[in-house]
């Protein structure tokens, strides 16, 4: 009697090889699961600046900054603008004002952030000491 091989080995390999593409697939494109908000520090020669953006995403965004002088006391400023720009795409967006809400607190919104990818996010202060300005980077995702 002859035996004649079968073909169930390589289909078993093909479907646990699709299976674990598959499974790795899945894994590169979930949606991150990372939430809270993204807080940066930067400091000037004369301000500390504390940047915060829940979940940066594309479309419309609140920026929260902290602004203190060196010694930790509310910075007095006549104004503050969040100026989005994407160096890479050659996006720089028109800046936006934000709002004193507290001592030493702002709030800039909508700040829009069209697309995702790196930006980084120009804070300006103008008061009495003059302007200054510090650069954060932002990775913002889906």
């Amino acid at each position: 009697m002859t035996v004649t091989p079968t073909r169930r080995k390589p289909v078993v390999l093909i479907a646990a090889v699709a299976v674990v593409v598959a499974g790795v697939l899945a894994w590169l494109w979930w949606p991150s699961s990372e939430s809270g908000p993204t807080v940066l520090d930067a400091s000037t020669g004369s301000h500390n600046v504390r940047l915060s953006i829940d979940s940066p995403k594309a479309g419309e965004n609140t920026v929260s900054l902290t602004i203190t002088d060196l010694h930790g006391r509310a910075a007095p400023l006549d104004e503050v603008t969040v100026e989005p720009v994407m160096p890479q795409m050659g996006h720089a967006l028109v800046p936006v004002p934000a709002i004193a809400t507290g001592d030493g607190a702002f709030r800039a919104a909508p700040t829009v952030l069209p697309m995702t990818g790196q930006w980084e996010i120009t804070v300006t202060m103008r008061g009495g000491g003059g302007q200054d300005q510090v650069v954060f980077p932002l990775l913002v995702r889906n």
